[in-house]
C-alpha cells in the first residue's frame, strides 16, 4: 500500500471510486492529478487531499477529446516528470431498462465514447510516458457488467466489455515495457452513476425512484472499498497479481 515517490493520474477523479482513489493514493505517498469534467468536484476532492498535507492537481478533461486527454498527461508529465499510475475511471451509464431495438444510436455512441475510447486515449498518452518513467501500472475500470454478466444498459455493457478486451490485447504489448494492466470489475457500488442508474429504472418501470435508492444502499458497497484494491494494485506490493480483478 505504499505510493511514496510515485505520481497518479486519475480521470472521472471528482466523484465515487476516482475520487475515493484518489484521497487513498495521497495518503499512500502519491502525488494525484485529476482529470474529470465535474469541475466543482475536481476541485472539492484536490482540496479534501491537501487539507491532508498531500499533493494534487486538477486539470478540467473531457475524455472524449483527444487533446484534453493529451494535455492531462502532458500536466502530469510536467509538472511532476513522471507518470507510474493510471486510473481509468471515468464513465457513464445511460439508457438503463431499454430493449436494444428501442435503444438510441446517439446515446449508445456517447457511452461508448466516454467508457471505451476515453480509456482508449488515457491509455494512448500514458504510455509513453510511463514507459519514459521505467515503468508502472495501468487500472481500467470496467465493470461485472459485459465481463461476467449483461447490464440493465445495453450501451454500458457493451462498453465495458470493450475495456476488457482492449486490455487483454494491450497486457503483452505493454509488458515489455514494464507496464502492468488490469482490468477491474466492481460490483454494486454506491457511487453517484450506480445510484443515478438505479432511480432512472425505477422511474421507468412506475416505482419510486427515491425509495428504490433508498433500498439499494443497504446491498450496495461503498467506493473506500474499492479505492482500497485499486491502491493495493497500485503498490510495489502487487507486483505478481495479473489479469482481471473482481470487487463487490
Amino acid at each position: 500500500m505504499e505510493l511514496t515517490n510515485k505520481v497518479a493520474v486519475i480521470t472521472g477523479g471528482a466523484t465515487g471510486i476516482g475520487a475515493a482513489s484518489a484521497i487513498l493514493y495521497s495518503r499512500a505517498g502519491a502525488k494525484v492529478v485529476i482529470g474529470d469534467i465535474n469541475t466543482d468536484g475536481g476541485e472539492q476532492t484536490v482540496e479534501a487531499i491537501q487539507s491532508e498535507g498531500g499533493v494534487a492537481q486538477f486539470v478540467r478533461t473531457d475524455v472524449n477529446v483527444e487533446s484534453e486527454v493529451a494535455n492531462l498527461m502532458k500536466t502530469a508529465d510536467e509538472a511532476f516528470g513522471q507518470l507510474n499510475v493510471l486510473v481509468t475511471s471515468a464513465g457513464i451509464l445511460s439508457g438503463p431498462s431499454i430493449r436494444v431495438d428501442d435503444f438510441e444510436k446517439a446515446v449508445f455512441e456517447s457511452v461508448i465514447d466516454t467508457n471505451l475510447r476515453g480509456t482508449f486515449l488515457s491509455v494512448k498518452y500514458a504510455v509513453p510516458i510511463m514507459e519514459r518513467s521505467g515503468g508502472g501500472v495501468m487500472l481500467c475500470i470496467a465493470s461485472g457488467a459485459g465481463v461476467s454478466g449483461g447490464s440493465s444498459s445495453v450501451a454500458y455493457g457493451s462498453s465495458k466489455g470493450g475495456v476488457n478486451g482492449m486490455v487483454l490485447t494491450i497486457t503483452p504489448q505493454l509488458a515489455p515495457l514494464n507496464i502492468r494492466v488490469h482490468t477491474i470489475c466492481p460490483g454494486s457500488i454506491a457511487t453517484p452513476l450506480k445510484l443515478r442508474q438505479i432511480a432512472e429504472s425505477a422511474k421507468q418501470t412506475g416505482n419510486s425512484p427515491e425509495a428504490a435508492v433508498e433500498n439499494a444502499r443497504i446491498s450496495l458497497g461503498e467506493p473506500e472499498g474499492v479505492a482500497r484494491v485499486l491502491t493495493f494494485l497500485a503498490s510495489d506490493a502487487a507486483s505478481y497479481v495479473r489479469g482481471t480483478i473482481a470487487t463487490r
